[in-house]
Formats: structure tokens, sequence, C-alpha cells
């Protein structure tokens, strides 16, 4: 499949629209419909479509400073992955598995009516992305893996196990969100505001406080079937095609360095951007972490 038709004359100055607008498809699982959601950013009139696929236990408003920033160039898509924001949670808990998952992202693609997207994945949505990127005419057609790759570290599995579907509830959104930032240590030095939003889109109100918007089911594949090594996805990576960007925190125990440098040397020979100062994983919220994605992206325009 070919890259995707460079801009129209009129998006490529489009102004984009101050907020997302709020959607939703509805797909199919193992054990019935689920409704998944996400935002849209942009004129939806654009062929030219990025989506934005978040890690494990986050959701779609996590993109929202790289979404403003593509949003001129693209109709940006950015899905809360079943089970976290505004998606239906599964019924069946054993479902929450990357099979489902880009299954429901074919969905999402043919509910937009587009033949090819780009993509950028965080983590678990990196590694939906390589999944998806390895078939037979698949329609990404670049591909960002934002502190991600085929060989998952199992101490870092084991960390983030420590704290999925773990959380309390919380008094209050203050008290939610240093939760929020004493289990996000790794993603770096945050502002205030930074801190704030992420808070505010991870928590909803319920009887006696407030919750994490996640379904703690997401946790139960970990626990059934606990990992006694590392992930090794090789044989997903070398089967990859398009051209391919690493983002790596410097300071990642998920994508270790000299995974990454052999991502630059293998299948799609993937171009690698260190992040100073950050481990798992960059929240691409700062200039500094947007700009290399942005002109990796448009280098196709």
């Amino acid at each position: 499949m070919s890259e995707l038709t460079p801009l129209k004359s009129q998006f490529s100055g489009a102004p984009a629209s101050a907020e997302p607008r709020q959607c939703s498809v509805q797909c199919i699982g193992p054990h019935g419909l689920h409704r998944m959601a996400y935002v849209e950013w942009g004129d939806p009139a654009n062929p030219r479509v990025l989506i934005c696929a978040h890690g494990l236990t986050r959701n779609g408003r996590d993109f929202d400073d790289l979404a403003r920033a593509m949003a001129p160039h693209y109709r940006v898509v950015c899905p809360d992955v079943a089970g976290r924001g505004r998606s239906a949670w599964l019924p069946v808990t054993d479902d929450y598995q990357l099979p489902t998952y880009v299954a429901d992202m074919v969905t999402l693609i043919a509910r937009l009516d587009v033949e090819s997207v780009h993509w950028v994945g965080t983590s678990m949505g990196g590694l939906i992305g390589m999944l998806l990127a390895s078939l037979p005419d698949t329609p990404i057609q670049r591909l960002v893996l934002n502190d991600v790759g085929p060989l998952v570290t199992l101490s870092s599995i084991q960390r983030i196990g420590q704290y999925v579907g773990q959380a309390p509830v919380f008094p209050s959104p203050e008290a939610a969100e240093a939760y929020i930032r004493a289990v996000s240590v790794p993603f770096g030095r945050l502002t205030d505001a930074q801190w704030r939003h992420l808070t505010e889109s991870s928590i909803k109100e319920t009887d006696g406080g407030w919750v994490m918007r996640y379904d703690p089911g997401i946790a139960e594949p970990f626990r059934k079937s606990p990992l006694v090594a590392d992930v090794d996805l090789w044989q997903v990576y070398d089967a990859i095609v398009c051209p391919t960007l690493v983002m790596r925190g410097a300071e990642s125990d998920l994508l270790l360095p000299e995974t990454a440098a052999e991502m630059g040397a293998r299948g799609p020979r993937a171009r690698l951007v260190e992040v100073p100062d950050v481990g798992h994983a960059p929240v691409l919220m700062d200039p500094a972490q947007i700009a290399p994605i942005r002109d990796f992206l448009l280098e196709a325009s």
C-alpha cells in the first residue's frame, strides 16, 4: 500500500479546532459487542489521518498537546482502548489482550473511511501499532513507537503490575493527583498544569469519592498468567516495512538502550530519538518531544 495521499492545499493551513470532538464506534470482541470511545481533532474531511494510541492505564486525552500540534495537518484520532477512559468495559476480563485491541483498531479505521493512517503509540499503544503494522496490507504507513519495542523487560512489567488495578478510592481530585504523581515518577519533571491535566482526564467521580477511569479487570490477564521472562516480539518487528521512529526515555526500564539500538539495525531500521531525564514513558506534552515526531510524520507530505 502506498504512502498517504499528499495533503490537499485546503488542509495545509486549515485552523485546528480548539477542542476535540467526542465520538465512538461499536466493536465486537470474543464475548460480544462493546463501544470504543475516541476524540477527534482537526478537519473531519481531511483524508490524512493520524491515530494516537495510549499506554496500559492511560487514555486518549494524553495526546491533547500532540493532537493540537498535528491538527493543522491531520485528522487526529485518539481512541480510549477498551476498558479505559470513556470506552466500555469488556464483560470478560480475559479479553483484555492485544488481539482484541488490534481488532478494535481495524474497526476504528473502517469507521474513519480511510485506506491508510499514520500511527503514534505509547507503550501498549505502540505494541498495538507494531502488531497491526506487521500484517500484510497493513493500513499503517508511518509508525512512531514511544518507549516500546520488540523486547519488553520482565522487570518493567513487574513494576507496572504493582499498581495496575490497585488504585484506591480517592477522597478528592487532589489525592488522586498525588497518587498519579507517585506511580508516574518515570514520566519526568512535569509542570503542575501538566500533572493536573493527566489527573483530570484519568479520574471520575463515584459514590464515596474519585476513582481511576479504567477497569481494574485489565490487570487480570497479568495476574492469571504471570510472566517469567522478557516478552520477545522480534519476529513481529522484523515484519514491519513502513518508516518507523522510536522515541526512548533515556532512563526507561521498559525499552533498553541495546534494544533500541538493534531496532535501528534490523526490520524497518527505525530512527532513534532519546529524551533525557525521562523514564517510561515520554508524555509528549513538551515541544521538544513533539517536534521530532511532527518532523518525522510530515516528511511524507
